[in-house]
């Protein structure tokens, strides 16, 4: 009697659907990588290492766990290394009881001291008047304890000057010279802690359009800059006990 062979099931084989579900799987994973390309680094590692567990062949008993970084917020050094010297000076301006015209304000990142045409020089003129001097003076005590350099800027308004051989930037760049020159000549400040420069109508205050805007920008300035890392100079800002306190 013959042996009746068995029936093969209908349908894929075992194998196939096996199969079919990794590639299934595969392909979801992929899809979820691919649509969280643009998210947070750190949760996309969490979610990396969360599915790890799901597909024993990459090892997913070896998953670690990422925390979260603590977020810490840095106030910057120079933010406060400007406040302290513009304190400092305001003090410091009080007690020398500079002329009202000497303005310190905070600009470009930095102190500034400036000074009015109408005090230093005549209308044109790159000559100190007599009655700058004592202003000046008093402007390179204030200057002279602190560990900064000083950079002298010239500016004039933009009506064109009226000698040929002369621009507004030429007469800015005397002006400026003319200030360092002095300290120099009279000991106030060594020349390693000064520099001069001179931008003639190019860095106007307000525009040039009244008599009085055009005062405002004729004035000479004293940026005040450290002699080196403000992170270094800033105990002797704090501690200088010569000096009144903030």
């Amino acid at each position: 009697m013959a042996r009746k062979q068995k029936k093969k099931s209908a349908g894929a084989p075992e194998w196939m659907v096996t199969y079919s579900d990794m590639v299934t799987l595969l392909l979801t994973f992929f899809v979820l990588l691919l649509s969280m390309a643009n998210m947070d680094q750190i949760k996309f590692n969490q979610a990396v290492g969360s599915l790890k567990g799901a597909f024993g062949v990459f090892g997913g008993q070896d998953r670690k766990e990422i925390s979260q970084p603590s977020i810490v917020e840095i106030a910057p050094i120079h933010d406060d290394l400007v406040q302290r010297l513009y304190t400092r000076i305001v003090t410091q301006m009080n007690r020398l009881r500079l002329d009202s015209s000497v303005k310190v304000v905070k600009d470009r990142g930095a102190v500034v001291l400036r000074i009015d045409e109408a005090i230093l020089f005549e209308a044109g003129s790159a000559e100190l008047k007599p009655q700058a001097l004592p202003v000046l003076t008093r402007v390179a005590g204030l200057i002279q304890p602190l560990p900064l350099r000083a950079r002298i800027e010239g500016h004039t308004d933009d009506i064109p000057f009226s000698t040929p051989d002369m621009s507004n930037w030429d007469l800015s760049v005397n002006r400026a010279l003319a200030v360092l020159k002095f300290f120099q000549q009279q000991d106030l400040l060594p020349l390693s802690r000064l520099s001069a420069v001179g931008y003639g109508a190019e860095q106007p205050l307000a525009p040039n359009d009244t008599p009085e805007n055009r005062a405002k920008n004729r004035r000479v300035e004293f940026v005040l800059e450290s002699l080196g890392d403000y992170r270094e100079q800033l105990p002797y800002l704090i501690d200088a006990s010569e000096q009144a306190p903030f």
